[in-house]
């Protein structure tokens, strides 16, 4: 396998610019979510009362995010960057409180969306992705004939294709300040997983050491995984 690179004097061919551009992009990707891909720490999925408050959201957004790069050294190029972040039940706490605190919610206004949003995770697994792909279009989930398809997987075999998958075109002030991997080079994404399967059996089952997140297209594939405690 060749990793060698030359310098040269001559003007570069568009193409390799356009990979070199990539690659420059994918640098910066990089410097953005360093926090996120070093040493990824395990998870707990039980439900039950945190104490968190405000200043605990940077370390909680930490712990359920996940970012990981297919790259072709080959060619040059930065196929897939994908970086998510788990909304669990754990996740979803810690949110709430930095939101109520931020926006100046009342006590009953706070409870009121605490309770709101835990109960979304007795339907479905969510998470929010955000795609960079060597060419913007294709890290569209819902575009037709899409270039990558997501899955949600566990350890114990569950493959699930998603319930429901919503593009965020134009990300605003907070998907920009509480996901701060959120960049204008990324395709973002609010994905969907239903927690039971039609025949009665959970999507990530109970025996399950690991869950993730699935990549896979004509270029490859790639995963994003959270190892859980116990």
């Amino acid at each position: 396998m060749d990793l060698a690179f030359s310098c040269r004097t001559t003007s570069v061919a568009a193409p390799v610019r356009r990979r070199l551009v990539a690659c420059a992009a994918y640098l910066c990707l990089c410097l953005g979510t360093l926090s996120f891909g070093c040493a990824a720490p395990t998870v707990q999925l039980s439900p039950g009362p945190r104490e968190y408050v405000a200043t605990d959201y940077e370390s909680v957004l930490g712990r359920w995010t996940r970012s990981e790069s297919l790259i072709s050294m080959s060619a040059l190029d930065n196929f897939l960057t994908a970086t998510a972040t788990y909304e669990s039940w754990d996740f979803r706490w810690a949110y709430v409180v930095r939101y109520a605190e931020d926006y100046r919610l009342t006590v009953d206004q706070t409870h009121a969306l605490l309770e709101s949003s835990l109960a979304e995770t007795e339907q479905y697994h969510q998470f929010y992705i955000a795609l960079y792909a060597s060419r913007y279009a294709w890290g569209d989930l819902t575009a037709e004939n899409a270039a990558w398809i997501v899955r949600l997987i566990d350890d114990q075999g569950n493959e699930t294709a998603p319930s429901e998958i919503k593009r965020i075109k134009k990300p605003g002030a907070i998907e920009l300040t509480y996901f701060p991997y959120t960049t204008p080079w990324r395709a973002t994404h609010r994905v969907r997983f239903p927690v039971m399967t039609l025949d009665g059996r959970r999507t990530i089952s109970p025996r399950a050491h690991w869950l993730g997140l699935s990549f896979a297209g004509a270029q490859g594939n790639q995963q994003l995984l959270w190892k859980i405690e116990g």
